[in-house]
């Protein structure tokens, strides 16, 4: 535990828990998602060890009336620790301290309308009969609140959609304030941080490097050299970087060229670190490994999968000529960690990341993970507290298995070739028009489908490129962006024009979800 003031949030499977976390940091509040069976441990030995300043009991898929239903010891509550339920976790402090909970008559997705009814707590900076545009998610709702709780908001759906025990500082939510689409939920969480706990905002990206410093050294030891695996993406380097920090020379970094990256991808990454960090950089030259291993593999989760072990393979086998290599570094975030395993809590498994699944058992290098928990947002503000240039630093997201997921069909060079030439255009003009950092990610997806088209007098029969840009927070939610229509025109032009091999350029407008962010 650091010295923050911590506010702990308890995790029930909801998709937004993490979001919960980044809009408490963003009030410089430091908290941490634990599983709910904490709060079911004997004597509450953990929690009382954390000593939070707040608990947030976190929204899930469940019913709290159904058997089996993830829950909490009703002790919790009287351990005077302020605590807030959202969703779900409302539904379980009314459900636990003798409130009815029952399924609605009609459900609550989406956007709702909610009245404050009173001006206190989470509430505390909103008027009386006031309307909040809110996110709402559920099928069931409070019918009865506990003794001793008021009634604090409304919506035409759901009576119920606020609740609290002033004095015993416990209060509910019946939706969303963690998610931007509740346009005054950062507010409704500071109401509830400043004025309900007392949060100090005492938390700083200045403060997590010289801690994330500290559990580094202690992790590694005094003669520990740590293998980083460098894609030369934001993660991976501001990992290296952190990591550098923590061990200086002790660290060695190794960029393996699998023929799935960006055009230049390989001299980039080598400049930044061989001349700007003097770190030990060795390269491995992997394409035709890679692409031997990905032959005839169409379905994503195996190329994830095949991509990942080939990657720890090659990571095994550079650790053999380093002596004392015991730790393999990566740039694990968040997001990566709740899309992939049910981390910290019973949350839904979206798709696998090559960061966090398929490590083989034989693997004998312990993991160092130093970025696990932050979004990010916050790995780029540690990127420049670090000395990273700014042009690396605010590089939008590139998936780690690279092309892969964006050349959809058989992974061969030539169509690999063809989508880095595509991928290329599309960043210069993004750059071009201004828009580059503004947007959470811009990108080419290759398609196997093929249509006529005509060039010159000739016909062609040729693969469509699918353009995909998206505006995002975190990578959990995305929305399209509406791109100025000179602008897709530009790519479209110069794309079919100057790569061979394209001759159909398609926007994709899905918002995440329903839709994912990469196509696989």
């Amino acid at each position: 535990m650091t010295a923050h003031q911590t506010i702990l949030i308890l995790d029930f499977g909801s998709q937004f828990t993490q979001l919960i976390a980044r809009r408490i940091r963003e009030h410089a509040v430091y908290c941490e998602i634990h599983p709910y069976t904490l709060a079911n441990e004997p004597g509450f030995a953990a929690i009382r060890a954390m000593k939070p300043a707040g608990i947030v009991l976190s929204g899930g898929p469940s019913s709290v009336y159904e058997e089996g239903a993830p829950s909490i010891h009703a002790g919790l509550f009287d351990l005077g620790i302020p605590i807030l339920g959202i969703c779900y976790g409302a539904q379980l402090v009314a459900r636990l301290l003798g409130g009815d909970v029952r399924p609605a008559e009609r459900r609550e997705y989406g956007r709702a309308s909610v009245r404050v009814k009173v001006q206190d707590g989470v509430f505390r900076t909103v008027a009386p009969g006031e309307e909040l545009t809110v996110w709402a998610s559920h099928g069931d709702h409070v019918d009865g609140l506990p003794p001793g709780f008021v009634h604090t908001a409304e919506s035409d759906n759901c009576r119920f959609s606020g609740f609290a025990n002033a004095e015993r500082r416990i209060h509910g939510v019946q939706f969303h304030p963690e998610v931007v689409h509740t346009p005054r939920g950062a507010e409704l969480l500071g109401n509830w941080l400043f004025g309900v706990v007392g949060a100090r905002g005492d938390w700083s990206m200045a403060s997590f490097v010289d801690e994330a410093v500290a559990r580094i050294r202690a992790q590694v030891g005094d003669d520990g050299r740590i293998i980083c695996g460098l894609s030369g993406g934001v993660d991976s380097s501001v990992a290296a970087a952190l990591i550098h920090r923590a061990i200086g020379d002790r660290l060695t970094c190794i960029f393996v060229d699998n023929g799935l990256l960006r055009r230049g991808e390989r001299d980039y990454v080598a400049s930044i670190f061989r001349d700007h960090f003097a770190v030990d950089l060795r390269v491995v030259d992997g394409e035709q490994r890679f692409l031997e291993k990905l032959a005839d593999v169409t379905d994503p989760e195996k190329k994830r999968k095949v991509i990942g072990y080939e990657f720890i393979a090659v990571f095994e086998e550079e650790a053999h000529t380093i002596a004392n290599a015991r730790f393999l570094a990566q740039g694990t975030l968040y997001p990566d960690v709740i899309e992939s395993v049910s981390f910290k809590g019973p949350s839904a498994v979206i798709k696998s990341h090559h960061n966090v699944g398929g490590l083989p058992e034989r693997m004998k290098l312990a993991l160092v993970e130093p970025l696990r928990e932050l979004f990010k947002d916050e790995v780029r503000q540690l990127g420049l507290e670090l000395g990273l240039p700014r042009h690396m630093v605010w590089r939008q997201p590139f998936p780690g298995p690279g092309l892969a997921v964006r050349c959809l069909g058989a992974l061969t060079k030539p169509r690999l070739d063809v989508l880095r030439a595509a991928d290329a255009i599309i960043e210069e003009e993004i750059r071009a028009a201004g828009l580059y950092e503004s947007i959470w990610q811009s990108f080419g997806v290759l398609l196997p489908v093929r249509s006529v088209g005509v060039m010159g007098d000739a016909r062609t029969y040729e693969e469509t490129l699918a353009l995909r840009a998206v505006h995002s927070r975190d990578g959990m939610t995305a929305d399209w962006v509406p791109l100025p229509y000179d602008l897709l025109g530009r790519i479209s032009s110069r794309v079919i024009n100057e790569v061979r091999g394209i001759n159909r350029v398609v926007y994709d407008i899905t918002s995440k979800p329903p839709g994912t962010i990469e196509w696989e």
